[in-house]
């Protein structure tokens, strides 16, 4: 039996940071191309108050490292997060998804009703049950800060469109007859 909750955490974490990754070498082209170094590109920001790429890189995979250990009834693992270098914030995707991918479904069992508690600023907590925590935070925060990564890179003239962002499910793309 397929468990729902490990399917859309780690079905979703994984597949989606290795399009990020793949967003970054991308990236790392564009700016071979312009004769640019390709790390200039990890302190990139859409806004000053924003985190840079290498921010969002950084966050986007400590939330679904983060969101796969609550779901499964444990702490949070303090991540590595390495440089700031382009190959840096791939070799953390690769990491991330290794960690993601080696948690069995097993490991889900219970998660839909698990109470998660997270500490958030100023003192505040969010408190969910596992399924509503996925569906309405961490899901929510994994994809707001791919897509920021996304359009910084975008925002400075990296050529990457819809079809980069939606690799990830290439899989089921098919030619139609006609």
């Amino acid at each position: 039996m397929t468990n729902t909750v490990h399917a859309l955490a780690v079905g979703t974490f994984a597949p989606i940071l290795r399009t990020l990754s793949a967003l970054l070498d991308k990236g790392a082209e564009h700016a071979a191309a312009a004769g640019q170094k390709a790390d200039t590109l990890a302190a990139a920001r859409l806004a000053p108050d924003m985190f840079p790429l290498s921010g969002q890189v950084r966050v986007a995979c400590r939330e679904a490292v983060r969101t796969v250990a609550l779901l499964t009834g444990h702490e949070a693992p303090a991540m590595e997060e390495g440089g700031t270098r382009l190959a840096d914030l791939k070799d953390l995707i690769a990491r991330s998804v290794v960690d993601l991918e080696s948690v069995p479904p097993a490991a889900f069992d219970g998660a839909e009703q698990r109470e998660v508690t997270l500490s958030l600023q100023q003192g505040m907590v969010l408190q969910l049950d596992g399924l509503a925590f996925l569906r309405d935070w961490a899901l929510p925060q994994f994809y707001f800060h791919v897509v920021t990564a996304y359009d910084i890179l975008r925002h400075h003239g990296v050529a990457i469109g819809k079809r980069d962002y939606m690799r990830h499910a290439g899989y089921a793309i098919r030619r139609t007859a006609g």
